[in-house]
Order: C-alpha cells, then sequence, then structure tokens
C-alpha cells in the first residue's frame, strides 16, 4: 500500500459518506429513528457509528485511546455537522502521513481497555472497510424505508473522479 492508495481510499470515504448523508436527507425524523433491527436499531444510529469510528482510530492514530463517546444525536444536521469536523481532522491526517508512517506500529486500547498494536497501514484500510460495511447496511434499510439509496461502488468514485488528484 502506498501513500497514494491511502489517499485515495480516504478521498472515496469522504465521497461515500457525504453521499449516503444525502441519501438520506429526505427521511422523516421518524424514518431516521424507525428501529429496522439491522446491527444498529436505525440509519441514525449507523450513520452515528460510522461517524463516530472515524473519530475513535484517529484518537487511536493520535496518541489517544479514549471511550467511546456518547452518540445521541438529534437529527441528520447534528450527525453531518459533527461528521464535517471529524472529516476535515482524518483528512489533515492524511494528507501529514509519510510513506514510512504506514510502515509505523501503532498500540491502542480499545473500548474495553485491550491492548493492541498494528502497522498504520493496516488500520487505515480497516476504517475504510468498515465504512462500507456499514454504508452497505444504510442501502438496505433506506430501501426498507422506501427511500432511494446512492450507489457508494469504490469503481463509481473511480469514474466520477477520473484524472483528479487526492491529495
Amino acid at each position: 500500500m502506498t501513500l497514494d492508495n491511502v489517499r485515495t481510499l480516504y478521498a472515496y470515504n469522504s465521497w461515500a459518506n457525504r453521499r449516503v448523508l444525502d441519501a438520506c436527507a429526505p427521511l422523516s425524523a421518524e424514518q431516521l429513528t424507525q428501529n429496522l433491527h439491522s446491527s444498529f436499531p436505525s440509519v441514525r444510529d449507523t450513520l452515528a457509528h460510522i461517524m463516530l469510528a472515524e473519530w475513535l482510530w484517529l484518537e487511536r492514530w493520535l496518541g489517544r485511546s479514549p471511550a467511546f463517546p456518547p452518540s445521541d444525536f438529534a437529527d441528520l444536521a447534528a450527525i453531518r455537522a459533527r461528521w464535517q469536523t471529524i472529516e476535515t481532522d482524518l483528512n489533515a491526517f492524511i494528507r501529514k502521513l509519510s510513506a514510512a508512517d504506514l510502515d509505523r506500529t501503532v498500540e491502542y486500547k480499545n473500548t474495553k481497555g485491550t491492548v493492541f498494536s498494528n502497522p498504520m497501514w493496516q488500520m487505515l484500510q480497516h476504517l475504510v472497510n468498515h465504512g462500507t460495511y456499514h454504508r452497505g447496511q444504510i442501502t438496505t434499510m433506506l430501501r426498507q424505508l422506501g427511500a432511494a439509496p446512492s450507489t457508494t461502488d469504490l469503481i463509481a468514485f473511480f469514474r466520477e473522479n477520473a484524472g483528479k488528484a487526492h491529495n
């Protein structure tokens, strides 16, 4: 994995997150919080999980291992506002990475206090994969609610952004 690969993956991740948020915008407050019996009960809770996982991993990469923060966001606007800050901070971190950083091993504690260590490149890939998994769940939830999901396929990102730099 190269630094360019990482930057492209994180440009994709931001693009896909924004597309999912936009697809959720037409939902009513009731639809946003309706229990659909997925990994997380509602669209809102799944969005908050993706967002807070991004925050949590960034905190770990910055040398902090916080407990998972409260995830009670009243509406999509609150999620979108918090996520914008996280995305800005996360992408600033990605831009500052060096090639040597990708092989650096990072030790951190999970939310239960268990210590782990992994090379940075593995954690960077994990976070994008994690978001992809849960965005797929949101696609299913949107269909259950009669709403139109938006494609977040990586190839769609490549097609839309052909020729654009991502650093």
